[in-house]
C-alpha cells in the first residue's frame, strides 16, 4: 500500500510518497511538468514494491499534464474534489500550509481513504471538445454582455431610446439589427438632417442590403424618435462616430465567435447517440442540446440520477439531529455552475413554450401554484428534468 500525494501548481508539482503509519518512502520534492522530470518520477515510482495509488486535487487545467502522463504510464490516479481535501486538511489546531506539507497531507488522505479511491477515467474526445467549447461559449457570452452594455451606454448618448425599437443579437441567425443600424447611422443627427421621405428610402435600402424586412412603419417610428430625442454627445465630434462604430465592431466579432462555437458544438453533438433524445426534450433546441450534452458529458459515468443532480449542485442534502428534521433546505451549489446556468436557460425556454402535457412543465406549474417563487420552481423543474434526462439517455446505451 503506497500512496503518492501530489500537490499540483502551475508548471510544477510537489510529490510525497507514504506508506501506512506515516512511513515516508520519498520526501516531498518538486517536479517540473516536463518530459524529462516526469519520466524520472515514473522510473522512481516503478521501482517501488507494492500497490501504488496516486492522489491529487482537481485544479482546473494545471493538473492535466501530470495526470495524462501518469495515466499513459498505467498508474492508478485518483482526482479529489478540492473542497473535500480542504476539509480533510484543516482538522488540526495549527494549520500550516506549504507545498511540501500539502503533498504529505494528500498522501495521508490516500492512506486513510485507500479503499474509497476511484481511478480516473477520461471522457471520450467528443465530450471533452463539447465541454471545452461550452466553457468558452460562456466566457465569450460574459465578454459580449460587457461590450453590449458599453454600446448601450454610447447609444443612450447618441440615439436615446433606439434600443426599444430594434432587436438585439439572434444566436440562431447570427444577426444583430441594433448593432448594424448603429454602425451605419450612429447619431440621430444623421437621421434628422434628412426629410422623412428621404429617411424612409434610406432605411428601405439599408434593410434590403442587410437582409432585414423593409418595414415602413418601423422607419417612421425611428424618424419620430430621432426628431424628439435629445442626444448628449454632439455628432460634430470625430470621437463620437469612432466610439460607436468601434463598440459595434467588437460586438460583431464576439457574435461571430459565438455563432462559430455554437455551429461546431451542434456538429459534434449530432455525432453522439443521445443527441436526438436530448433534442426532443421540452425546452431544448439545437444550441441547448449541444451545451447540455457537453456539460453533462458521458452520462454513464454517473451511478444514478441522484449523482447527476449532485454534480449539477441542485441537490438538497438532508439535515437531521435528534428529534429535529430540517425541512426548509436549500440547494447545495456544490457542483457545476455552468450546468446550472444551462439548466436554468432550458427551464426558461420550456416555460416560454408553455408545453402543457410535458412532465417538467406541468411540475413547474404545480410548484408555482403551491406558492413557490419562479426561480425556485424552475430549479425544482430542472431537478426533475435531470432525472428524466438520465433515464432516457441510459436507455439509448442499454
Amino acid at each position: 500500500m503506497i500512496s503518492v500525494g501530489i500537490d499540483v501548481s502551475k508548471e510544477k508539482s510537489t510529490v510525497c510518497v507514504l506508506k501506512p503509519y506515516g512511513e515516508i518512502v520519498m520526501k516531498p520534492k518538486d517536479v517540473q511538468h516536463t518530459e524529462s522530470e516526469l519520466s524520472k518520477l515514473v522510473g522512481e515510482l516503478q521501482e517501488l514494491q507494492g500497490e501504488i495509488k496516486v492522489v491529487m486535487e482537481a485544479t482546473g487545467a494545471y493538473h492535466l499534464p501530470i495526470l495524462s502522463y501518469l495515466k499513459e504510464k498505467g498508474f492508478f490516479v485518483a482526482l479529489v474534489n478540492p473542497l473535500e481535501m480542504k476539509r480533510y486538511r484543516y482538522q488540526g489546531i495549527r494549520n500550516a500550509k506549504t507545498d511540501k506539507i500539502d503533498s504529505k497531507i494528500i498522501a495521508n488522505y490516500g492512506i486513510d481513504f485507500w479503499y474509497h479511491l476511484s481511478d480516473f477515467k477520461g471522457s471520450e474526445e467528443h465530450y471533452l471538445e463539447l465541454r471545452l467549447l461550452g466553457r468558452q461559449y460562456r466566457q465569450y457570452m460574459k465578454f459580449r454582455v460587457e461590450n453590449v452594455l458599453a454600446l448601450a451606454n454610447m447609444l443612450d448618448q447618441t440615439m436615446p431610446g433606439i434600443k426599444t425599437l430594434l432587436s438585439d443579437w439572434n444566436k440562431y441567425t447570427g444577426k444583430d439589427k441594433l448593432a448594424d443600424f448603429a454602425y451605419d447611422y450612429w447619431h440621430f443627427d444623421n437621421i434628422t438632417k434628412k426629410s422623412e421621405k428621404q429617411f424612409l428610402e434610406s432605411y428601405s435600402k439599408w434593410a434590403k442590403k442587410k437582409g432585414y424586412r423593409q418595414n415602413e412603419s418601423k422607419a417612421k417610428q425611428i424618424y419620430a424618435l430621432a426628431k424628439e430625442g435629445i442626444p448628449t454627445l454632439p455628432s460634430s465630434t470625430p470621437s463620437t462616430k469612432m466610439l460607436v462604430q468601434e463598440s459595434v465592431k467588437i460586438v460583431r466579432e464576439v457574435d461571430d465567435t459565438l455563432t462559430q462555437i455554437l455551429t461546431r458544438m451542434s456538429e459534434i453533438a449530432k455525432m453522439l447517440p443521445e443527441y436526438q433524445v436530448v433534442h426532443d426534450m421540452g425546452g431544448v433546441g439545437d444550441a441547448l442540446a449541444a451545451r447540455l450534452i457537453g456539460e453533462i458529458g458521458d452520462v454513464r459515468r454517473f451511478h444514478n440520477a441522484k449523482s447527476l443532480i449532485a454534480y449539477a449542485g441542485i441537490d438538497a442534502p438532508p439535515y437531521q439531529s435528534g428529534k429535529f428534521t430540517g425541512t426548509d433546505r436549500h440547494i447545495s451549489k456544490r457542483g457545476s455552475s455552468t450546468l446550472r446556468k444551462v439548466g436554468f436557460e432550458t427551464m426558461t425556454c420550456l416555460v416560454m413554450q408553455k408545453k402543457c402535457g410535458d412532465p417538467v412543465y406541468d411540475f413547474i406549474r404545480k410548484k408555482q401554484a403551491e406558492g413557490k417563487a419562479c426561480k425556485v420552481a424552475k430549479i425544482a423543474g430542472f431537478n426533475k428534468f435531470l432525472r428524466i434526462y438520465y433515464a432516457r439517455v441510459m436507455e439509448v446505451y442499454q
